[in-house]
Order: structure tokens, then C-alpha cells, then sequence
């Protein structure tokens, strides 16, 4: 199975000068390792990187980029002065210069021309914003999962991708390993005969991974924290310690909990097992159990979510539930396969042995999910987890989440992507931003 390709970047110059001739109302921007200065080539054509937001995970990534040479980091940005600081001395370590430039507000790093691609690691309701914008400016990103913290906004930043001829890649990492690569090419390859049952464990509850559990009275904002752009689109909400980093992912006012953590990671190694990414269920049910009213941590701490495609396939995605183990397990009609992070299983074991002729399907084999994505900002090669693919692994959890905030089950139309006949659960598709942001 190869990569399907986007256009090269001479086709991509080439239509970016048409597309100003003839109007189109969007600025096209070659980037700078394309034509380098003076239109020559960039010093061994690195391909330049900015990182916005540079705290947790967006620190992680930001470490795993300064280890390609491929590429140099020239910016950072972040809200928070102390991660400010600490990824700038990071950079400026690694290059042994003073070099890297730093930014609060993430608009001046998307307006550089000089930058080739964006590393975005925020929290999940400040994803859509700056991910179009960054698309808009002629940028390839790399992003984190869940696409968005809704599907609303998850689809205007697939499309926004798209119509701006964008690489993108999600960090749904696991595509980047051996054992989740070959236990998805075993089922695709039909080791286990015709699959009808997908079981995807995930973790419950809330982890407190800030050490601030409880700590919930408001406060004043640190002053190196610039509270109200951190709530960003996201309703106001008084600051307190338990609210903000790392455990954001708690409350759904900023994203999902473990269900929509999780989401991007498991049940897309599911639907690449399936061939599923780029189509979608047809009806999705789900129970969950919340928080008691009023409590700042309220998503989900024990759930279930069924999901039911064409032919004849059901998944059944818990967390919390003994009856279902962690990782991905496809179980068909000759056996099963089972896969974890750093695990993998079969029924008949001997299918751990299996190798692959020639003509049947084999997955790509990546690099390293950054160094993969900096490659196919080279080559315009699709990445491993387009943007597309990145909605259609996190629909299920979406509409999960929304079946179990509403107790109904949802049909979904995946072709028109539209609840049917429910305007209720219709409307918790999107949400409505805190002005004055917006798309």
C-alpha cells in the first residue's frame, strides 16, 4: 500500500501563482526551504519550525524535532512564561547559539514567512483556531489528537487542511510502531477471516497527572500565565490550579476526558486495522458515568460506547470496564489479534509468525512519526495521519460522547456527515466560541 501524494511543490508554486491571478481571496506562501534566500536552496534544505505551545506534550514534541537534522527549530511561543523559557533554553542548548526567537502571542509566529512548518502542542479547545490560521498562511503542521475538541471544529480544520494544499500530521504516534503496523496489517491481510467484533480498552477515570486534584478554589492567575487567552474560545471561567495545565483534559469545556484523549490513539489503530479511515459508523450508542454536578472535573470516569459500521463490524469502546481489556483487539471468525503499547497477541499464536507476500498489503513503515512528518513536508507525501484520518478515528468518540450527554442513540450518515433526525444531539457537534474569537 503506498502513500497517496499530494502535489509537489513546484506544482504547488505554480498553483499558488494562479490561484493570485485569478482572485481567489487567499494568500499562498512558498516557504522558505522551497526557495531559501535569494531563491536558492535553504543550507541543506532544513525545513524550518515553529513550536506553539511548548509546555507537556508540545515540549515532548519539540525535543523529538531538534533530534532530526533535518530540521531547525528558528521559534517558540507560549502563554506560559515559564515554558516560554524553558523550551528556549532547550533550543538555544541544542544548537549552541542564542539564536531561537521567542513569541506570546501565536499569530506573530504564523505571520513569519521564513518558518516552513508549526508544531502545535495545545490544549485541545485551542486547536481549530490556530490550525487554520496556520493553514491559511501556507504552513504544514503537525498537530496533536483528538483533532479538536468538537467535530465541528475537527471538520473545518480537515477542510481547511485540504484547501490549502497542506501537509499535516497528527500525533497518533502508535502508526509509528512495529507491533501496531503489523498486528493491522494481519487483519487487513484477512489472517483472522471476516472481523466482527473490534473491543478498544481505555483508561478511566481522571489522572491526576498536575499534582492539583481538589485544588479548585479561583485564585489569581499567576502573572506568568496569560489566563484569559489560555481560556481562549472556551466559556469564562474563574482561574484555579486544577483547571490549566495537563488537567484540562478533565472538564468539557476543554476536552473530553479519557474517552477524547484516548480516542486518537486506540480506536485509530481500529479503523487502520479495518481500512476504515476514511468512512465512518452508521449508529452509535453509549453509557457513561459523571461527576456529581458542579464538580470542575466532569467528563466521564467510567463509560462504554458501541458503534456500529457496515459489514456487519461493532465496536465496543469502555473504559473502566474488566470485561474489556487496554489496546485494540479484532476478533473475527478464524481468530483474533490483540495489540498494546508494547504488546502484541494472536489467536492462533502462530500468527505472530505470519510474513506477507509481495502482493498483499503492507502498511508503510515509518521513520518516527516527526521525522515522518518532516519528510512528507519534503516529498508533499500524504503523512501517516492526515488530518481526515485524524476526524474519522475521533468521530467515534464525538458521537459517543454525545450519546452518553444526552442518554439517545445516535444515527450518523457518513457520507453527509449529519446526526439523523435528532436537532438536539445535532447541536452538540459544535459550540458556540467566547467572543471575540472565531474561525
Amino acid at each position: 500500500m503506498t502513500k497517496r501524494k499530494n502535489p509537489s511543490r513546484r506544482e504547488f508554486i505554480r498553483g499558488s501563482a494562479a490561484a493570485a491571478v485569478a482572485g481567489l481571496g487567499f494568500p499562498y506562501l512558498i516557504p522558505a526551504s522551497v526557495l531559501g534566500r535569494g531563491g536558492k536552496p535553504a543550507p541543506g534544505n532544513r525545513v524550518t519550525l515553529g513550536c506553539i505551545g511548548v509546555g507537556w506534550q508540545g515540549g515532548s514534541n519539540l525535543k523529538d524535532f531538534l533530534e532530526d537534522p533535518n530540521v531547525q527549530v528558528v521559534a517558540v511561543c507560549d502563554i506560559d512564561a515559564d515554558h516560554l523559557k524553558e523550551a528556549k533554553q532547550t533550543v538555544d542548548a541544542k544548537y549552541g547559539n542564542d539564536d531561537c526567537a521567542t513569541y506570546h502571542f501565536y499569530e506573530e509566529v504564523i505571520a513569519r514567512t521564513d518558518i516552513d512548518a508549526l508544531s502545535l502542542g495545545l490544549p485541545d479547545h485551542w486547536h481549530a483556531i490556530p490550525a487554520i490560521a496556520a493553514a491559511r498562511s501556507g504552513k504544514d503542521i503537525f498537530g496533536e489528537k483528538p483533532l479538536a475538541q468538537n467535530w465541528a471544529e475537527a471538520r473545518a480544520m480537515a477542510d481547511a487542511v485540504k484547501r490549502y494544499g497542506r501537509i499535516w500530521q497528527t500525533g497518533s504516534w502508535q502508526r509509528s510502531l512495529a507491533n501496531f503496523r503489523f498486528a493491522c496489517e494481519l487483519v487487513l491481510n484477512g489472517r483472522i477471516g471476516k472481523v466482527h467484533t473490534v473491543e478498544v480498552g481505555l483508561p478511566e477515570g481522571h489522572t491526576d497527572f498536575a499534582g492539583t486534584a481538589g485544588q479548585e478554589d479561583p485564585l489569581p492567575p499567576p502573572k506568568t500565565l496569560d489566563y484569559d487567552r489560555w481560556l481562549g474560545p472556551a466559556p469564562y471561567s474563574p482561574y484555579c490550579v486544577a483547571r490549566v495545565h495537563k488537567n484540562w483534559r478533565w472538564n468539557l469545556d476543554y476536552a473530553g476526558g479519557q474517552l477524547m484523549d484516548w480516542v486518537g490513539h486506540h480506536v485509530d489503530i481500529a479503523h487502520w486495522g479495518l481500512g476504515f479511515d476514511y468512512s465512518g459508523p452508521y449508529e452509535v450508542e453509549g453509557h457513561g458515568e459523571y461527576p456529581n454536578r458542579g464538580r470542575l472535573w466532569n467528563t466521564a470516569t467510567r463509560y462504554r460506547v458501541t458503534v456500529r459500521y457496515p459489514k456487519e463490524i461493532t465496536m465496543v469502546i469502555a473504559g473502566g470496564h474488566d470485561d474489556i481489556q487496554s489496546g485494540t483487539k479484532w476478533i473475527g471468525d478464524r481468530g483474533w489479534v490483540w495489540v498494546n503499547r508494547g504488546a502484541l497477541d494472536a489467536n492462533p499464536r502462530s500468527l505472530l509468525r505470519e510474513k506477507f507476500s509481495p502482493n498483499e498489503i503492507h502498511l508503510y513503515r515509518s521513520p518516527g512519526h516527526a521525522r515522518e512528518f518532516i519528510q512528507s513536508v519534503k516529498s508533499r507525501a500524504t503523512t501517516l495521519a492526515p488530518a481526515e484520518v485524524a476526524l474519522r478515528s475521533a468521530t467515534p468518540g464525538f458521537l459517543g460522547q454525545i450519546a452518553m450527554l444526552t442518554g439517545r442513540k445516535i444515527r450518523w450518515d457518513a457520507e453527509k456527515e449529519q446526526i439523523l433526525n435528532d436537532d438536539g444531539a445535532s447541536r452538540l457537534l459544535f459550540r458556540p466560541m467566547r467572543s471575540p474569537w472565531h474561525l
